[in-house]
């Protein structure tokens, strides 16, 4: 039980630097970046809570597009840039600050440089720090939900072998 948990854990908290996405979305920033701030789900979406995962960047840095979708949002909330990009499936990734170099109405691909990465975010340590948030939009009785970016990039998981295997 406490190797199954353990490795439970594992799974959730680490990402092997050796780890490439396998699906349909890739990282925002390249190279891989380090994860500054991971996301911490808030129980109500008007309750505290980091609704993406903040990425160590560079002012300057090309952003792309994690995966394939049309932009929905090319502009600026409460004075910090940001673009939004729509995918299939009800699922929504944004990208902040981050100045547009799309517009919307725009169908962008996996990897299109959609911007660049502004300086500044507060609370990372980065000179640059991208916050990459995903969202489930409402629909068919759903609520709209807040979800964990990170599992767009279905990495690699870890491999545990038993003791004395080769």
């Amino acid at each position: 039980m406490a190797v199954g948990l353990a490795a439970a854990i594992a799974l959730h908290f680490s990402h092997p630097a050796s780890a490439a996405p396998t699906g349909e979305f890739d990282w925002p920033l390249r190279p891989r970046p380090h994860v500054e701030r991971r996301f911490d789900k808030p129980a109500r979406d008007w309750l505290p809570g980091h609704r993406g995962v903040d990425l160590a960047g560079v002012p300057g840095q090309d952003v792309l597009a994690a995966g394939a979708g049309i932009v929905v949002f090319a502009g600026e909330v409460a004075g910090r840039p940001v673009v939004s990009i729509d995918h299939p499936g009800g699922l929504r990734t944004t990208y902040e600050p981050v100045r547009a170099r799309v517009s919307i109405g725009s169908r962008v691909g996996r990897g299109s440089r959609i911007g660049e990465l502004d300086a500044g975010h507060e609370g990372c340590a980065a000179a640059a720090c991208l916050h990459w948030g995903l969202r489930r939009e409402a629909g068919a009785g759903n609520p709209r939900e807040y979800l964990d970016p990170l599992a767009l990039l279905h990495l690699s998981p870890l491999r545990l072998k038993p003791v004395g295997a080769r």
